[in-house]
């Protein structure tokens, strides 16, 4: 534009915004309040650790743990023993006066504080004997752990102090940067059945042949993450927000009763000593099998040492290298299957072990969704850089450590089972197999920002799960979270809420992320470019620890995008989404104008009069207000004589597209959010188009935007946001026409006149 048309138009849109004041109480000054504004305010600084483009910093450092641990499990009193030495390398450049240790299990103690948390009240008009019992008469679990010894290296006592789940060990001297310290602990303590107590870990009874399956995590005093932006992470575990760890390298022996089947993180250095040759054959057999899984314990097998009960133990031994955590499961109960999967020409093994009572969906579906877990993932993030990956049926638990995790999922005593339960384990196992990635390796801290493994995990799960297959109903999509966004804001949190502080935890964490992260690849960004700054987010933090400044920050630089605005809107406030129509405004063209087009007229020349341009009032198309197909006097562009010069070099094609019909559409957005507004036409002939506006539409009026769409044909139909892609709460108002439901008295007289 030049600048003399710029300066004319700015002279009158300053005119009519000035006179507009006239008689009015002029309104105060205010801070930039646009939701477009940076997100400078929110993020930390950056520095040479965690830099501006949210990769890592050439200073960046993290410290390593090493653990050497035997481990015995009894089976009769269902006790843990163990002891560990642990070898801390200080890489950070500071100098640490003392240690803090994680104690996870006193969460389960006997005067734990954990149970004083919840809010309690009467159970009434009733209750039974069981609930009476539950409520009243329980004892509390004594599931702590016995510290037996706290010493260095040489045997000598170390002083330490217990902070219900946290250790600190109060050193010698200060720890120097560069420097190394090794120390013992031992301990034991007793196991929780998680079935009836709940819980991460544990074991699961089954009354009818009296055997055990176990699921043991938390079992170890564990080092607590210490870096450049939480200094130490201490925050007591309350049972719900999950771990921040160290990577490092395991040495374990895990002695259990003979008869058991055990797998674990790591690998498995002695198979010939606790397989039978015959299983030893098979395990050989499925490391070279790409298509289906291979059985390496059968059923019969499984069923046989159910009916034993071993007096002797065995030993397995494993080592794990650069994991940030470890786990084992182990029973007589176990069958065991795995099969090859290929990864970029190296081979990973998936495996699951489950009792009978598992099949047969387990054995039809367990290995081949971890299977298809490792390749989706590794696809969208990296190559799985470990050699295998288990899935463990335990009821009614979902959860993940390095290689290996629980899942739920049983057919009922005669081996049928529901859609409902197939998809729920499907589900399952995707998405605690899929935190392998997340926070296994790209570790975030869960304590602190739960959404950051729960919510990318759910997220990337909706790949995975879809590439299973294509129907499933994944639970994880903008429309999906719809109903949590429309409750009272009172029971609403921030994703960028500790865990622990929210109502609703499972839509905070991991259904409004993943929803998110969906959108932003769906709708707002693309596959291309969201695809290639996940990917480099993903590659960027493998073995380290991210923060959420790293993961917004990378997914700026690495795509070119400006996205504050979502990360405010969706990750820092409570705000929905709903935008509606309004009004819609049709108009014909002719060549009379109205009683406004008369007055613009006078207007216009007036103006042109002023500055000295030239105006052709025979040259005018009006815009009247009004349905064309019954308007008398309105005209098509080609009837136009002096259109002919502007239409003359249009094909046939193009000609035919001219448009005739116009729609003034004014588009409200009572909701808080900005996000892409999607427009669905519909026109006369039932073609239909759809138009997609970024969400900077919104930047200059927050409250509603007008659009004109012009047409060659009628549109009878205007649909804003007709796939759900953007989570809006209220589609009542989402149509033109529109759309009324009957009531259900209307829906009754229908159905008697039919």
């Amino acid at each position: 534009m030049k600048r003399f048309n710029y300066l004319l138009l700015s002279f009158l849109m300053i005119s009519s915004l000035t006179f507009a004041q006239d008689g009015k109480e002029r309104k105060s000054g205010h801070t930039n309040i646009s939701k477009f504004r940076q997100l400078k305010e929110e993020l930390p600084t950056p520095n040479n650790q965690h830099t501006a483009s949210g990769a890592p910093g050439h200073e960046y450092t993290q410290q390593k743990v090493d653990y050497e641990m035997n481990i015995v499990l009894d089976d009769d009193t269902q006790r843990l023993y163990g002891d560990e030495i642990i070898t801390y390398h200080n890489n950070s450049k500071d100098h640490l006066p003392y240690l803090w240790v994680q104690l996870d299990q006193n969460m389960r103690a006997a005067d734990s504080k954990t149970p004083d948390l919840k809010s309690s009240k009467m159970e009434t008009p009733m209750t039974n004997s069981k609930g009476f019992k539950q409520s009243y008469l329980k004892k509390p679990f004594d599931g702590g752990f016995k510290l037996e010894y706290v010493q260095d290296e040489h045997g000598k006592p170390l002083s330490y102090v217990v902070n219900r789940t946290m250790m600190r060990i109060d050193l010698p001297k200060p720890l120097a940067p560069g420097e190394v310290f090794k120390f013992k602990i031992k301990w034991w303590y007793n196991i929780n059945n998680h079935v009836e107590q709940g819980g991460r870990s544990g074991f699961e009874h089954f009354p009818k042949d009296g055997n055990n399956a176990y699921v043991i995590a938390q079992f170890f005093p564990r080092m607590a993450v210490y870096n450049n932006v939480e200094g130490w992470q201490n925050m007591q575990f309350w049972g719900r927000s999950e771990f921040a760890l160290e990577f490092g390298d395991y040495t374990v022996n895990i002695t259990v009763p003979e008869d058991h089947i055990l797998n674990a993180t790591g690998k498995l250095l002695n198979a010939k000593e606790v397989l039978t040759p015959t299983q030893y054959s098979r395990l050989e057999k499925a490391k070279k099998s790409f298509d289906k899984p291979v059985i390496i314990v059968n059923q019969k097998e499984a069923e046989a040492a159910e009916k034993k009960r071993a007096k002797k133990t065995k030993t397995w031994k494993f080592y794990a290298e650069n994991v940030r955590d470890y786990a084992f499961a182990t029973s007589r109960k176990y069958i065991w299957d795995g099969m090859a999967v290929d990864i970029n020409g190296r081979t990973v093994m998936a495996y699951s072990l489950y009792p009978k009572e598992g099949n047969p969906l387990w054995e039809k579906h367990s290995t081949r969704v971890v299977a298809n877990t490792l390749k989706v993932y590794s696809k969208y993030t990296f190559d799985y850089p470990y050699h295998k990956a288990i899935s463990v049926h335990a009821q009614r638990q979902g959860m993940e450590y390095p290689q290996i995790c629980w899942n739920y999922g049983r057919p009922k005593e005669d081996g049928t089972y529901s859609d409902r339960v197939r998809d729920g384990m499907i589900g399952v196992i995707t998405h605690e197999v899929g935190h392998n990635f997340f926070p296994m390796i790209v570790n975030s801290d869960e304590r602190q920002w739960t959404w950051m493994d729960e919510g990318i995990n759910s997220f990337v799960e909706i790949l995975a799960e879809l590439e299973y297959d294509p129907n499933f109903n994944t639970g994880n999509l903008p429309k999906d979270i719809v109903r949590y966004m429309s409750i009272d804001q009172d029971y609403l949190s921030p994703i960028m809420s500790q865990g622990d502080n929210v109502y609703n935890f499972g839509p905070n964490a991991y259904t409004k992320p993943a929803a998110g992260l969906y959108m932003l690849r769906e709708t707002i960004m693309g596959h291309e470019l969201f695809d290639a700054a996940f990917r480099t987010y993903s590659q960027r933090w493998m073995f380290k620890h991210p923060t959420p400044a790293d993961f917004f920050r990378t997914m700026e630089d690495a795509s070119g995008m400006d996205l504050d605005w979502f990360w405010r809107g969706w990750f820092y406030t409570t705000d929905y989404n709903d935008v509606g129509i309004a009004n819609v405004r049709s108009f014909y063209l002719s060549d009379k104008p109205d009683e406004a087009a008369t007055a613009n007229i006078q207007k216009a020349k007036a103006q042109a009069e002023r500055f000295g341009m030239p105006f052709n009032e025979k040259e005018l198309i009006f815009f009247i207000e009004g349905d064309p197909s019954t308007a008398k006097n309105a005209k098509k562009a080609t009837d136009f004589k002096f259109m002919k010069k502007e239409l003359k070099n249009l094909s046939k094609e193009e000609l035919k597209k001219v448009p005739n019909y116009f729609y003034e559409v004014t588009f409200n957005k009572p909701g808080g959010l900005v996000l892409p507004l999607i427009v669905e036409l519909t026109y006369e002939d039932g073609t239909k188009e759809i138009k997609k506006y970024p969400a900077q539409v919104w930047n200059k009026s927050d409250a509603g935007v007008q659009k004109v769409f012009a047409s060659a044909k009628k549109i009878t139909n205007i649909v804003v946001d007709p796939n759900l892609e953007t989570a809006d709460i209220d589609v009542s108002n989402n149509s033109w026409p529109r759309q009324t439901k009957d009531n259900q008295f209307d829906r009754f007289k229908n159905k008697l006149k039919n």
